[in-house]
């Protein structure tokens, strides 16, 4: 962040990363950063949201500041892999008594068709409450399914909840209803 004139302003660095408050308002009012430039999770979906987040704090519009343990993160590789929360040694230090989801792909029809059978969906909740900690996804398209896990810790869903989503059949989303229903011990098709 040198040469670009921040020494001749209010806007504070830290580690090299513009220092902002939760709606990316630097100490100038009137400037705003978002994305790589802060620090953080360095991710494009981030930085979009971060925009918007942003742009409503401008436009006076009483922004929700982001719930930056709700953000996806995906690896667009061969298999994919895709989280969402806690993983189950987060949760466990964090003093949480967790239960566990685990189904494979290798049940899945439509994984079976693609010839990309190999990976899981892990559901990490708590013992306790119920709360959906984490999802956890490796396999085929996960970075695409990975929203209904996200949409889930949003909406504080709960495995049972999740299980009576429909999921459409034949299709890769059956693999995060059968993991809700093995949180409990009920998968269908394991």
């Amino acid at each position: 962040m040198e040469g670009i004139g921040l020494e001749n302003t209010e806007i504070q660095l830290e580690r090299g990363f513009i220092q902002t408050n939760e709606f990316f308002q630097t100490k100038e009012s009137h400037i705003y950063a978002i994305g790589d430039v802060i620090g953080g999770l360095q991710l494009a979906h981030v930085a979009s949201h971060e925009g918007i987040v942003a742009v409503e704090h401008i436009a006076n519009q009483d922004p929700h500041p982001i719930d930056y343990t709700l953000v996806s993160k995906c690896i667009y590789s061969s298999p994919e892999a895709a989280s969402v929360g806690l993983t189950e040694d987060e949760a466990k230090e964090k003093g949480h008594d967790v239960k566990i989801g685990k189904f494979s792909f290798k049940a899945i029809g439509k994984a079976l068709v693609y010839g990309e059978s190999d990976g899981f969906v892990k559901i990490v909740a708590d013992k306790e409450t119920n709360d959906i900690l984490g999802v956890h996804m490796i396999g085929p398209h996960v970075t695409d399914l990975i929203s209904e896990a996200g949409l889930a810790k949003v909406l504080d869903a709960t495995p049972w909840e999740i299980t009576h989503t429909i999921h459409p059949h034949p299709t890769l989303s059956e693999a995060i209803g059968e993991a809700a229903l093995a949180v409990d011990g009920k998968a269908i098709h394991s």
